[in-house]
């Protein structure tokens, strides 16, 4: 495919990651490796906005690796690798471009260093790589999702093929909370043994083995590894599986500094397959060697009496992972909605947890339409035993409490796509989940409620009863928070409330040199008006769009300003004030969006999305798989990429429009919305495109974090011209 004008230039060629602004030092081949394909994408990119890709449709089998893409719809896919010759020949030039994380491991507090009793979630469930290897989503009545990441500090995704890769969905949806996320390796019966008496017969193979772990981590953005080797070692191979491990351990460290290598607690040091259920002299040789020991699930409390004793845990008992099952399988502490109980043991003896197949709560319900209500009560069980990390990122601070799935995708209140759908890698900032009792038999919850939703899939609906004896404002908690505030700031509330109540925001500071104490101001938050807040009319626009409408589509826009220096913010509530004569209320508000803005920043973009490449061009003619649509359909599927800052943004939105052809008489069309993106990629699948000759028009628009609009002339566009 070429660029009217230049025939010699290709565009988009495989290899570029969607995730280039992931900082990580790489050695010198790889570096000399993606300048040259950074070389020939920014060829692309240079191109000017108006020249054209002209395409002659040819209907032959689509070129693209099946193991990355769908066979039927060429969608991207996530998948891991199955026998270790896959792993030994993995490269970056073959890997998938669409599984590279985007989002990089956000910051919070406490840091993981700085946690004594940490919780690991090991997700095991049905096989793995289900609705989540769609990378850019699906559409999905009841899918699985986890959003309960305050409490936890690692996510593993385990399946058991030998080498799992993370799906990127998971990877960014954790990052973006700041939890580490862990691929598995494992090795298991018949099979498994003879692939470790290759590759741990000496330094070179163990070495080529880790290398490539190492690597492919490095390249799809992910954190380290669980190490899980179920079968039994010979003599040679059990004496080199330490020092595989350790240099597995140190080249991680070297690449990726907040990398994690845990081992599982399987085989011991004679080499036995021999489940320990605790840390001792048998298995100890493994935990020297790396970060973290998963032990097995059928402890009892005398292992962990005993290991809190043993000298090799003394100042590493943060690093001993206690194993939950919580299907409960075996001789088991707890499990299922007893979970609760292995915690509160687990806790008494200062150990880590590792809570495997939590999705428990989603297998064992037949009716999966009460799934999120299932997964808050389980996850309400074990919140005492859990500790809330707050997300300690700089301004803007900004929430729709999207959880990554929904009935509908919302934009400003409206549907923008009235149809269910799965994508993690659309998940906001999630808030804290609770039901609390008040005094008098009043109570207040907080859970996700996809009925109605200001941006993405749900809203965060606070309900509850007020009693005739309270009389000030219930406080709702929000989030929990680190983020240093040292300006004049804007802060938004976007509600729907039902009647009788007034609604307002508190924001809960500390004195930033007094973060270690209690010294908390509390300030509840008074509306202003666009007018008030802007300072020249570039800015006054932009608090105009976000501001300008106070009651839109039913939802009330609320905007306030302070100003604070030298102080954190720790904490986020909604206040619920009963209006009128003291008597029991029930009441429910739902929460659309928060966002904290720093006004000094508030100024629109400079820059406009540079290029837009169209590659891997595969034409379809028939249904597709739209049953409802005709089998003569002409359809489109091309990868789009393009460069612009990614952090500076929520999402992108892929529009196309029909410029012109077959027919001169048509008009052109209108815009009209494909899907969201999350990085600077995106897969057309299955588009119905006029017949030829005809040019339509793919263009990309950027949805700010700090919500300026980008004007369209700014937006990345590129024509397509195509004939038979």
């Amino acid at each position: 495919m070429a660029l009217t004008g230049d025939k010699n230039v290709i565009l988009g060629e495989d290899g570029l990651p969607a995730a280039n602004n992931l900082k990580r030092s790489k050695n010198d081949a790889e570096d000399e490796e993606e300048d040259s394909k950074k070389k020939r994408t920014e060829s692309c990119f240079d191109q000017p906005v108006d020249s054209s890709v002209y395409e002659v449709i040819k209907y032959s089998p689509s070129a693209l690796p099946a193991k990355h893409y769908d066979a039927d719809t060429t969608e991207p896919i996530s998948c891991g690798l199955s026998s270790i010759n896959e792993l030994l020949s993995w490269n970056r030039s073959e890997a998938n471009p669409f599984n590279v994380a985007a989002v990089p491991l956000a910051p919070r507090k406490p840091r993981l260093v700085n946690c004594l009793r940490r919780t690991l979630v090991s997700h095991d469930m049905m096989g793995g790589y289900l609705d989540d290897r769609f990378v850019q989503g699906t559409s999905s009545e009841a899918p699985y999702a986890f959003y309960h990441w305050q409490y936890i500090d690692i996510f593993n995704y385990f399946t058991h093929q030998m080498v799992t890769v993370p799906p990127a969905v998971w990877t960014n949806a954790a990052h973006k909370h700041g939890v580490i996320v862990l691929g598995t390796f494992i090795t298991e019966w018949t099979d498994g043994a003879a692939v470790c008496e290759a590759f741990l017969k000496d330094e070179e193979s163990y070495r080529a083995v880790a290398d490539k772990l190492v690597q492919i981590s490095h390249y799809y953005g992910f954190d380290g590894w669980l190490i899980n080797i179920e079968n039994n070692l010979s003599e040679g191979a059990v004496k080199n599986a330490p020092l595989f491990l350790q240099y597995l351990t140190e080249q991680m460290h070297e690449r990726v500094p907040s990398s994690l290598i845990l081992w599982y607690d399987s085989v011991i040091e004679d080499g036995k397959l021999k489940w320990q259920n605790e840390l001792n002299q048998s298995n100890r040789i493994f935990f020297d060697a790396c970060d973290g020991f998963f032990t097995n699930y059928n402890w009892t409390e005398e292992n962990l009496e005993w290991m809190k004793n043993y000298s090799v845990v003394q100042g590493r008992q943060a690093d001993v992972y206690i194993g939950v099952d919580v299907f409960g399988r075996g001789k088991v502490v707890g499990g299922m909605l007893e979970t609760n109980k292995a915690l509160d043991v687990i806790r008494k003896h200062n150990f880590s947890a590792a809570i495997f197949a939590p999705g428990w709560v989603y297998e064992s319900q037949s009716d999966k339409s009460e799934f999120r209500s299932n997964q808050d009560k389980f996850w309400a069980l074990l919140s005492d035993y859990l500790y809330i990390h707050r997300p300690a990122s700089q301004l803007p601070f900004i929430s729709s409490f999207c959880q990554g799935f929904g009935k509908a995708v919302y934009r400003k209140g409206q549907h923008e796509k009235a149809k269910s759908w799965f994508n993690l890698a659309a998940q906001e900032i999630q808030p804290l989940y609770y039901h609390m009792a008040l005094e008098d038999r009043g109570w207040v919850r907080s859970s996700g409620c996809p009925e109605d939703a200001w941006d993405g899939g749900c809203s965060l609906l606070l309900d509850g009863l007020i009693p005739a004896t309270l009389n000030t404002p219930i406080c709702a908690k929000i989030f929990s928070l680190h983020v240093p505030l040292d300006s004049r700031i804007m802060v938004t509330l976007v509600y729907k409330a039902s009647a009788g109540i007034t609604v307002s925001l508190q924001l809960r500071t500390t004195d930033s040199s007094y973060c270690s104490h209690t010294d908390v101001h509390e300030v509840t938050l008074t509306s202003v008006t666009p007018e008030t807040v802007g300072s020249g009319p570039q800015l006054e626009s932009q608090m105009s769009e976000l501001c300008g409408n106070r009651d839109l589509h039913g939802w009330t826009v609320q905007c306030s300003q302070l100003e604070l220096h030298g102080c954190v913010l720790r904490e986020v509530c909604v206040l619920i004030h009963r209006e009128g004569e003291p008597q029991d209320m029930t009441f429910s508000c739902r929460v659309g969006e928060i966002m904290v803005l720093d006004v000094g920043t508030l100024q629109p973009p400079t820059d406009p999305v540079r290029g837009l490449c169209i590659d891997d061009v595969v034409w379809l003619r028939g249904a597709g798989s739209s049953p409802e649509s005709s089998s003569s359909c002409l359809r489109l599927n091309a990868t789009l990429r393009w460069d612009y800052p990614v952090e500076s943004v929520r999402h992108f939105r892929v529009y196309w429009r029909r410029l012109r052809g077959p027919d001169p008489r048509i008009p052109p069309g209108q815009l009209e919305l494909l899907a969201r993106a999350y990085s600077n990629q995106f897969r057309v699948t299955e588009l119905l495109v006029p017949e030829p000759p005809s040019v339509l028009e793919l263009l990309v628009e950027p949805v700010t974090r700090g919500g300026s609009l980008i004007p369209e002339s700014w937006w990345g566009r590129r024509q397509l011209s195509y004939t038979e």
